[in-house]
């Protein structure tokens, strides 16, 4: 199933539902990673706050000539953590050409971080993350990946604690990894089981917005940068389905 107003993956790439043990890849075109997916379910984080997707533990990719390689958490230097979104987004997030994978990860005292991981001499690193948001059982839900301000580097946009706080934070990449340049409070972008993320990034000629709802998930909005200032207005249509299909279709 696909909804074009949840923005999930890379380019227009939307996937809805429960994913199953043996997930779709999420693809892109170019250099680095061509392809990704979760695998291996795992209950030692039971947060559940994505309805029937449970939270995986290893990361799967492809690379431009087809080999695939796997990183697995309980293997690495952070055991107990865990991968808690839809699905990861094959993307070029820094601006150096090659493709990269942004997802959420969970820690199970601190709560979820957004994560960057590159391929590195055939390995998958983290190459940049922001911090966790400091409690157990605390998410955050992607909203945007794009040069969001018109400065040439690109930018990482989520929905902090979409359910509770409803802040949108937006981080730069930056010598040493991601500084945080902006935030917005009351929007949100998902709802408790929602196995989607809603909204996301459009253009609709005059420059990036990005996508979501308002606090009580009743309008969609579009959110953009005014200066250095995130600026929110209300798109006339309501939170649904259909009213995130219009708003992302530019209609």
């Amino acid at each position: 199933m696909r909804r074009a107003g949840a923005w999930i993956a890379c380019a227009a790439a939307c996937l809805a539902g429960a994913l199953h043990a043996e997930e779709p890849w999420v693809s892109s075109e170019g250099q680095g990673i061509n392809a990704a997916r979760f695998e291996v379910p795992d209950d030692s984080y039971p947060h559940r706050i994505m309805g029937a997707i449970p939270e995986r533990r290893v990361l799967a990719v492809r690379d431009a000539q087809g080999r695939e390689i796997r990183l697995d958490l309980r293997e690495g230097p952070e055991p107990d953590h865990v991968f808690e979104d839809i699905a990861p987004r094959v993307v070029d997030a820094d601006g150096d050409g090659r493709l990269d994978v942004v997802l959420v990860e969970a820690d199970p005292r601190l709560g979820a971080q957004l994560a960057v991981y590159s391929l590195r001499q055939g390995r998958l690193v983290k190459a940049a993350a922001t911090p966790h948001i400091g409690t157990r059982f605390r998410w955050l839900a992607p909203a945007a990946i794009a040069d969001l301000n018109g400065d040439g580097v690109i930018d990482i946009a989520y929905v902090e604690t979409p359910h509770l706080g409803k802040t949108l934070r937006v981080w730069s990449w930056a010598p040493g990894g991601l500084t945080e340049i902006a935030r917005l409070s009351g929007v949100t972008n998902h709802r408790i089981g929602d196995e989607v993320i809603w909204g996301g990034l459009r253009d609709c000629g005059q420059g990036p917005e990005i996508v979501v709802a308002d606090a009580g998930f009743q309008r969609v909005l579009s959110v953009a940068f005014e200066g250095r200032q995130l600026v929110a207005r209300s798109l006339g249509t309501r939170a649904d389905a259909a009213g995130f299909d219009r708003a992302m279709a530019c209609r």
